[in-house]
């Protein structure tokens, strides 16, 4: 998608200001979209941004927060106990972190693998926890990223309720990195077609009901082929010192 500019915000007010603009930007996309306000949930991402900014972000209301890395999102989630936000982790898992997941998130967004399902239930059963789970897929077909190919979903779909720990809700997605709007929303929409192909059948305690699809140059095109979460980073925390390629390589 087109390039935008997204100056740093320095101070709680500005990132009051920055999330507010996001919502008015969701908002209008609901309306284009025929979609009762309200159906879209803004998870402002974080990766990258150190503590004390996001302090000013939670200072600002934001009280969900996600990260790619479990190893920062574990230290923010430690320097940042005492503020009333909690942890959406969001990149890819191995099985030798899924202990801590299992200590300080609230949710995880990129669930791909029995093994990984079946490290996070055993550390989870122990902690007296339970967590909610999108499952990737891989809508682009491109090697370099995780998730399940679309006809991989339903067989993977029949494992989950094994795994008692792990609250279902949904698919979430990676679109291409792409200047071309079309490219993407095929992402985003083959997202949706799969999930209403499969929404029926889905075994006892698995819910579909969610896409978390959409990023900070693609969300509105997410809103309109069905997102119900959009994962939105330099938007709101400004632009990171790489580009998006070094952080999302195009296929």
């Amino acid at each position: 998608m087109a390039a935008e500019s997204w100056p740093t915000p320095t101070s709680a007010a500005e990132f009051a200001e920055r999330i507010e603009a996001v919502h008015r930007r969701i908002r209008a996309a609901e309306r284009e979209a025929g979609r009762p306000p309200g159906s879209v949930r803004l998870l402002p991402v974080s990766k990258t941004v150190p503590a004390e900014r996001v302090r000013l972000a939670i200072a600002a209301g934001a009280t969900l927060l996600g990260e790619n890395k479990v190893q920062e999102a574990r230290q923010k989630a430690a320097e940042l106990a005492e503020l009333p936000v909690e942890w959406a982790v969001i990149g890819h898992l191995q099985t030798n972190k899924a202990k801590y997941v299992a200590e300080f998130a609230s949710e995880f967004q990129a669930l791909d693998s029995v093994r990984v399902a079946a490290a996070l239930d055993r550390r989870l059963q122990a902690a007296g926890r339970s967590l909610d789970v999108f499952v990737q897929v891989n809508t682009s077909a491109e090697p370099q990223k995780s998730g399940l190919a679309p006809e991989e979903l339903g067989g993977f779909l029949a494992e989950l309720p094994a795994f008692a720990s792990l609250r279902v809700r949904g698919l979430m997605t990676l679109a291409v990195f792409s200047a071309d709007a079309e490219r993407v929303r095929r992402c985003f929409r083959l997202l949706r077609e799969t999930r209403d192909r499969l929404r029926d059948d889905a075994p006892d305690g698995v819910s579909l009901d969610e896409l978390s699809m959409g990023m900070s140059g693609d969300y509105e095109l997410a809103i309109a082929e069905g997102a119900t979460t959009v994962r939105v980073g330099q938007a709101i925390f400004g632009e990171r010192p790489l580009p998006d390629s070094y952080y999302w390589p195009e296929g």
